[in-house]
């Protein structure tokens, strides 16, 4: 359980040649950022104390691609306001720019709420993207230490006409594609999904298919409440999409959308993830409804599809059995690059799941957190 006792040092050097890997958690709260550390097969070991301590973390981001893994953390303090912060050291130390890393410029009249997102570019090696509330697009080109404002986005034509979803107005969601670093989809709530070809010169609505039942039009251009994006690991035009209220899964980038919620014991949800190396494998967490935000039938279920969401099943061996009140947030489950593959989630209750076998089975790591905001997990040596 978290705070039972220290993570040691561990170096990567040895790692590899004793044949062991190192799998890092991040777990994001309302109070803090919790790191946990797996080494080989043993046990989980999480950190004495958050990091940010008081702070919400609201996104986090495990990024692999250099020679040495880095982190970043998007901490609100009530005192201070957001700021990102990094680490080299697998989270051991913290740097905060001495400028804010992402900052609205003065023209645009808005002031940083908070940082929802935090994604390193699939094909672009020391691009890093930010989401924010409002709802903006950020691109770092050093790592995540500066962020500049994409500009087409947040001057796009239908921006007078998005709307806060409950949570706020939040650019959410960041997909990039590894085959063309000038495709980048994102999610803004309650805006809906929108797409660039061309790097971000240009923004167009991508939500043909995905329904608004909240409007008196359900089926608008853009305005619907999409909560999640996830990218198929091996079709990459596949994407899955967790709406409020409905599921639905994309063959062509996003341009349509078709709805894959039945089977599901509600398709009102938050978060959506997908396997890393098997295709057509994608885990949501069914809530009961908008107005009853507890998960479906009261019963602690993640659902699989193996067949891009032709059938689900419930995946419930080592969650809890009782009567269960913990809702999990859309950035709040992930899957992790170790084979078989880590599936991760955590929720409102404070508690963290973790399966190693694919999501065959669970097992608990923490209890008793502060809410759960946000969830990584990566192979980091």
């Amino acid at each position: 359980m978290v705070g039972c006792r220290l993570a040691g040092v561990w170096d990567k050097d040895v790692a590899e040649v004793i044949g062991m890997t190192e799998v890092l958690l991040a777990v994001g709260t309302r109070k803090g950022l919790f790191i946990g550390r797996r080494r080989g097969g043993g046990a989980w070991e999480f950190d004495e104390s958050p990091y940010f301590n008081a702070q919400a973390v609201y996104s986090v981001a495990i990024d692999t691609r250099g020679s040495a893994p880095r982190l970043l953390a998007g901490g609100d303090s009530a005192h201070w306001g957001p700021s990102v912060f990094h680490s080299d050291d697998l989270g051991r130390t913290w740097t905060e720019p001495a400028r804010p890393a992402v900052k609205f410029p003065q023209d645009t009249g808005a002031s940083l709420e908070r940082v929802w997102q935090l994604h390193p570019a699939a094909a672009e090696p020391d691009v890093v993207y930010a989401g924010t509330e409002p709802a903006a697009l950020y691109r770092s080109e050093d790592r995540g230490e500066s962020f500049t404002l994409v500009r087409p986005l947040w001057e796009h034509p239908t921006r007078s006409r998005w709307m806060p979803g409950g949570g706020g107005e939040g650019l959410h969601t960041i997909l990039t594609d590894h085959r063309d670093p000038r495709a980048v989809t994102v999610a803004v709530s309650t805006a809906g999904v929108f797409r660039t070809g061309d790097g971000g010169a240009s923004w167009a609505p991508s939500n043909s298919g995905v329904s608004a039942v909240f409007l008196p039009d359900p089926n608008p251009e853009f305005g619907q409440c999409v909560h999640k994006i996830a990218r198929d690991a091996a079709t990459p035009d596949r994407l899955y999409l967790q709406n409020h209220w409905g599921v639905y899964r994309s063959d062509d980038a996003g341009a349509h959308w078709t709805d894959i919620g039945e089977g599901l014991p509600s398709t009102f949800g938050f978060a959506v993830a997908t396997h890393p190396r098997r295709g057509d494998t994608a885990y949501v967490f069914p809530i009961t409804a908008d107005s009853d935000r507890v998960p479906a039938g009261r019963r602690c279920r993640v659902f699989r599809t193996a067949d891009a969401g032709r059938t689900w099943e419930p995946l419930t061996e080592g969650l809890p059995r009782e009567d269960h009140y913990g809702t999990v947030l859309r950035d709040a489950m992930c899957t992790d690059d170790a084979d078989p593959a880590g599936v991760y989630f955590g929720n409102r209750n404070g508690e963290v799941y973790a399966s190693a076998d694919d999501g065959d089975s669970w097992r608990q790591l923490a209890s008793h957190l502060p809410d759960v905001l946000c969830v990584r997990a990566a192979v980091v040596g």
